[in-house]
């Protein structure tokens, strides 16, 4: 089995090597709290005995070496050209309103995971409310 020998990050890529002489890389799009994190808080980060897992306390993530060999496929969605379209949207208070977990939030807007109908209905009900809510103002 392969081991995790270094980890950087560059171009909004995360990379690792292995003891096996291999370098694999994933954009940062695949881990929303990657993406997020400050340069300080990406170097923070422990491997763990088996060498397979890469783990960040201070942000709470978790990748294991199999996410760097799984395909690659980030698919835009009517979620991800919303948010960016309005930048100013608060990803981690959409979230929580409509009462789903930041990070699937943040996966969806990456298009690294694809929301059912229902719940892109949900999202986008929900940014359409706070919008006639902040024009009543």
């Amino acid at each position: 089995m392969e081991k995790i020998t270094k980890v950087w990050f560059r171009d909004e890529r995360v990379y690792v090597s292995t003891d096996k002489g291999n370098t694999y890389s994933r954009s940062l799009r695949a881990f929303p709290l990657l993406m997020e994190a400050s340069d300080a808080q990406r170097e923070r980060y422990d491997i763990n005995k088996f060498g397979d897992a890469i783990r960040w306390e201070e942000i709470d993530e978790d990748i294991h070496l199999d996410s760097f060999l799984a395909t690659e496929e980030i698919k835009p969605n009517v979620i991800s050209e919303t948010f960016a379209r309005f930048p100013q949207l608060n990803v981690s208070e959409i979230a929580r309103t409509i009462g789903i977990n930041k990070t699937l939030l943040a996966k969806y807007i990456y298009g690294t995971k694809t929301p059912s109908q229902e719940r892109i209905d949900l999202i986008l009900d929900t940014i359409r409310r706070i919008g006639r809510d902040m024009a009543q103002i």
